[in-house]
């Protein structure tokens, strides 16, 4: 039941978050600065951690014994999936006012997306019932992160698709938080596959929040950010 209020949390934010209009605008909301400094920082100091005891998964099973690090090529391939993607959407965008259309992505783009991103929500939803640190703080601190983690996906694919983001994205993506969470309650994995799973997830969090703090034109909050990071941070070293 907890992991289902997690995820209907999750739900929601998706489905809510293009409300919040003061989010909008340049400079950079500080509140999405600092939602992507909690993001960042529940991945250094939770998910890649995981990573390290993850080898220990991968040394034991002898799997690819010519490489000494599994876990964080499998991160690193996650990052580089996403940062082709971010790319695709910007080069759609730019070709799309070229031709004097929109500004959004053409409808292909919107659907490879639309599909990849489904597929990251629904790991999200698949680790809510699956996390390797099983408890009730454990779940709170990954729904809080992944929750503020959506806000500032949601506000990029947003900006990038515009009106087919709103009208169908948005349902598409939250629709796959909860078939992951419902595949997660039908189905249990091996140590071997929740490593893959966490350490692509760690690898797509770190680009997409980067990728939408780190562009000059976004004027982002480094104060914000950093202080959302640091105080998850300490957050996480008291627990």
């Amino acid at each position: 039941m907890l992991t289902l209020i997690a995820a209907l949390l999750l739900v929601s934010v998706h489905l809510f978050a293009g409300k919040l209009r003061f989010l909008e605008g340049i400079p950079r909301s500080r509140w999405l600065s600092a939602a992507g400094g909690v993001s960042v920082a529940y991945v250094f100091m939770h998910l890649l951690p995981e990573l390290d005891r993850g080898q220990e998964v991968f040394r034991r099973l002898g799997v690819l014994r010519f490489m000494e690090s599994h876990a964080y090529l499998i991160a690193l391939v996650g990052l580089i999936t996403f940062y082709g993607l971010e790319r695709l959407a910007k080069s759609s965008r730019h070709a799309q006012r070229s031709a004097g259309a929109a500004d959004a992505t053409s409808p292909q783009v919107f659907w490879l997306h639309m599909a990849s991103f489904a597929l990251y929500n629904g790991l999200v939803g698949y680790l809510l019932v699956h996390r390797e640190q099983p408890g009730v703080i454990s779940l709170v601190l990954f729904t809080v992160a992944m929750a503020l983690h959506f806000v500032v996906t949601d506000f990029g694919l947003r900006e990038d698709h515009k009106a087919a983001y709103t009208r169908v994205g948005r349902w598409i993506l939250a629709a796959a938080i909860v078939a992951g969470w419902a595949l997660g309650r039908a189905t249990v994995i091996s140590d071997l596959a929740l490593v893959v799973l966490v350490a692509f997830l760690a690898g797509g969090v770190i680009l997409n929040v980067l990728k939408e703090e780190l562009p000059e034109e976004r004027r982002s909050r480094f104060s914000a950010f950093l202080l959302g990071a640091g105080a998850y941070a300490v957050l996480l070293l008291a627990i």
